[in-house]
């Protein structure tokens, strides 16, 4: 018996991926108009703000010297009631701009989720892929609300109140500013220590949530198992990693917080102990100790914003180097043009309609880390369950080894074509190549004559009508299934599809028939029915190419060929591949191709490959059928 492999661990990340605010200028572009006016309305506020201690050191003025006050009062509440009113509606446009950032950020991650190559998704996590576009995007929020957008106004308060201060004591200046130095270079050390935490953090939700999509996709073998408790021990375990690492977000954000606080009353104390001594002395008046010490107020103000604004800038940022690791992903098409330019092959009326020509093929190093990474995960599960441990034999072949290995073969035009061998022979992966989610390592295959990786993938995939051997079913009603790739079908057309699969009964059980739901992964429907709708929806697409990977793997015996006629019936003038397990549903096929290890062990019709394929007919001899 086996024992578990010591799972894969990731090198260990300290800071996560890096993002910088050269890297955020994009999101926050696409809003320059907004921003404009932002910054326009802050520096109206900020010379608002800022002639008020002025006006407030005339009126002590004028007070003191039994002068009248005439309008100077009317304008000075003007100011602050203008200055309140700017403030709010430049509120209002950074909260307004933060949903847009947010929102644009969204629509940029999910165009380029829809778009990656296949061994992404096989190498990442569908939850961590989630989590970046809920949890992370929200994330770049807080850097228009937090007060970065309008720093402009902030940066003219805090210059004008600092040539304000040195104009009126100097002194008292250098001692404000010692203060607010030590200040600003404890939250200097703090906002990296925070970017880290903040990495950490939501890398750790990334994997809650891929953990607890895992859970709710698999509830029903969770329950049927017992191992709802396993599973919660699991994720929670993940949770606690993920509240650690906020712990350590809120540690250092604790200390920044109060940094600004700190300052503004040492600050004050400061200037009211040597304010104080300096207007007895007569350095100063009275009136300008009052101004100054307004001006201290308008400096702090920024300076707190400022510093509340790095715990929320650097999370954005760690969140943004999650955001960016996906952006900076290459297209599946990126590689076509100078992928074509090598392809030769010219496309023929006579050519077979595809053909394998010397083709190995191996995953990617990364598809290969996750997939073993995954096994050890099982293998861990079972451990933890104190369950009996498969042998090495009963895995799949090791995924680091190349899964094709010189594979060759024509499919005719029109034909009916098999690929049959045991598991980890490398059907799948072979019409994974027709699809073209992945290309080939070294060889070619052809489609028409034309080698695919020269053909554009959409005008490609529109020759072909696939059928995964999962047969996945989408979230929402039956139509919605059916016109995947046939948007402009009628209903007619889709009830008669499900009429030739054999769900007729599945129409009838509602009376929205064709709009009635199917629920979340199709729950609603068997695995049969599964399976048959995934059939329709391809013949529904009525292509050229029909590929089917062990379709007809969940259906009885009587479905089955009720099935077999249904294709009978759609494969006329079509070419049929055909991935299956039960030779029976294959053995009228015009040719069988026999896969074991990656390789080629033969090919013919049945009889043939009875006589001459000692693998084949050992497989046919398993199902009686010799």
């Amino acid at each position: 018996m086996s024992t578990p492999r010591r799972g894969l661990r990731r090198p260990a990340k300290d800071d996560g991926p890096r993002a910088s605010l050269r890297q955020l200028l994009p999101f926050l572009l696409e809003h320059k108009g907004v921003l404009v006016v932002v910054a326009v309305l802050s520096v109206l506020e900020a010379v608002a703000t800022l002639v008020q201690p002025l006006l407030v050191g005339d009126v002590i003025g004028r007070v003191q010297a039994g002068d009248a006050l005439g309008i100077l009062v009317w304008v000075l509440v003007g100011l602050v009631v203008l200055s309140s009113l700017i403030g709010g509606f430049q509120h209002y446009l950074l909260q307004r701009t933060g949903t847009a950032v947010v929102y644009s950020s969204r629509r940029r991650l999910i165009a380029k989720l829809l778009h990656l190559p296949v061994q992404e998704y096989d190498a990442r996590r569908t939850g961590d892929l989630v989590s970046r576009v809920g949890t992370d995007t929200t994330l770049l929020y807080a850097v228009l609300t937090q007060g970065f957008a309008d720093s402009i106004g902030n940066a003219l308060i805090f210059v004008g109140a600092i040539i304000a201060m040195l104009v009126i004591d100097p002194v008292l200046l250098l001692l404000i500013v010692v203060v607010i130095g030590a200040s600003a270079a404890v939250v200097g050390v703090l906002s990296g220590r925070i970017r880290r935490a903040t990495s950490v953090q939501q890398e750790k939700v990334g994997e809650l949530a891929s953990g607890v999509e895992r859970a709710i996709g698999s509830i029903r073998t969770i329950r049927a198992s017992g191992a709802e408790a396993r599973e919660q021990e699991s994720i929670s375990a993940t949770a606690s990693e993920a509240y650690d690492a906020g712990v350590s977000v809120a540690k250092a954000s604790a200390v920044v917080v109060p940094v600004a606080g700190i300052a503004l009353q040492v600050s004050l104390l400061v200037v009211l102990g040597v304010g104080g001594f300096r207007v007895a002395s007569g350095a100063i008046e009275i009136a300008q100790l009052v101004v100054f010490v307004m001006f201290l107020f308008f400096l702090v103000q920024p300076l707190a914003s400022f510093f509340g604004a790095i715990t929320s800038v650097n999370q954005a940022l760690g969140a943004l180097g999650r955001i960016q690791e996906v952006l900076d992903l290459p297209d599946e098409t990126a590689a076509d043009a100078e992928i074509a330019a090598s392809a030769v092959a010219s496309e023929s009326d006579a050519a077979a309609a595809i053909e394998f020509r010397d083709v190995h093929f191996s995953y990617p190093d990364a598809v290969v880390r996750a997939r073993r990474s995954a096994q050890d995960e099982a293998l861990k599960t079972l451990a933890d369950a104190r369950a009996p441990l498969p042998e090495e034999s009963e895995f799949e072949p090791a995924p680091e080894a190349t899964v094709l290995r010189g594979v060759s073969f024509h499919v005719p035009r029109g034909s009916r074509v098999a690929l049959v061998g045991p598991s980890g022979a490398g059907k799948s992966t072979t019409l994974a190549l027709i699809e073209r989610f992945y290309d080939p390592t070294t060889g070619a295959v052809l489609i028409d004559g034309v080698d695919a990786r020269a053909l554009d993938r959409l005008s490609l995939r529109a020759r072909l009508g696939y059928v995964e051997q999962d047969a996945p079913t989408l979230a929402g009603t039956i139509a919605d299934n059916l016109r995947l790739a046939s948007p402009d079908a009628s209903d007619e057309d889709c009830e008669r599809v499900l009429a030739a699969v054999n769900l007729t009964d599945v129409l009838e059980r509602s009376p929205l028939r064709l709009r009635a739901p199917v629920g979340e992964a199709g729950v609603m429907l068997s695995g049969g029915e599964r399976q048959r709708l995934a059939i329709a929806r391809a013949l529904l697409a009525a292509p050229p190419i029909l590929l089917l990977d062990e379709s007809t793997s969940s259906l009885d015996g009587l479905n089955e060929q009720r099935m077999r006629e249904a294709i009978d019936a759609v494969a006329a003038g079509r070419t049929l591949v055909v991935i299956a397990h039960r030779l029976s549903t294959v053995v009228d096929s015009d040719l069988i191709v026999v896969l074991d290890h990656g390789r080629v062990v033969g090919q013919g019709t049945h009889e043939e490959l009875i006589r001459d394929v000692p693998l084949y007919r050992d497989l046919a001899a398993r199902q009686l059928l010799v």
